[in-house]
């Protein structure tokens, strides 16, 4: 029962729309309706700049962690749930109940996941995130590269769950993203 509860609380936590909330407590400015049209941490760096951009960061990597962290805070002693629960929060906040379903792609809100399961790895994730961010100067290239090299990390150091989970949410982060593309050039 305990373990429900904790898929059910990662989903709202997860669910928090901080781009969102961020956007309109501060900036008065409701981030779906330009750029990229996402809640996310790239189209809030765009939207409200690098300060709001940091802080949806920081608050959806926070979130992630939090709601991954549930099955230990009630005192649930497998670590690899952290992971397993970790995904509710990914799914609330790809599809929030507090703006109709919609969302982003989750890939801080997956970061602060793996901050919960691994937090060296986490570190090592974030370095590389940001030293291709300064490569690039796209968060959203660093972003796409970044789950595919933590995806080939986990399965060198075979991190058999670790590598499942990555995968799976390859799959949803490649398939939003070509679905966003498809729908921003007409074709869906």
């Amino acid at each position: 029962m305990i373990l429900v509860l904790c898929f059910i609380l990662a989903y709202f936590i997860g669910a928090i729309p901080f781009g969102v909330v961020i956007g309109k407590l501060f900036y008065h400015t409701d981030i779906r309706k330009g750029g990229s049209h996402n809640i996310g941490t790239t189209n809030a760096y765009r939207m409200l700049g690098p300060v709001g951009g940091s802080i949806v960061l920081v608050l959806d990597i926070l979130k992630g962690t939090l709601a991954a962290s549930l099955p230990i805070l009630f005192g649930i002693e497998h670590h690899w749930l952290v992971l397993i629960v970790g995904l509710a929060a990914v799914f609330g906040h790809t599809f929030s109940i507090y703006i109709r379903f919609k969302g982003g792609k989750a890939v801080a809100t997956s970061a602060g996941i793996l901050l919960a399961y691994n937090p060296p790895f986490f570190v090592i994730a974030f370095a590389i995130w940001f030293s291709l961010i300064l490569l690039t100067s796209m968060v959203s290239v660093a972003s796409t590269l970044g789950m595919v090299l933590i995806t080939a990390w986990s399965l060198v150091y075979h991190d058999w769950l670790l590598t499942t989970v990555a995968c799976g949410l390859l799959v949803v982060f490649f398939d939003q993203t070509s679905g966003k593309l498809q729908t921003h050039q007409g074709r869906r």
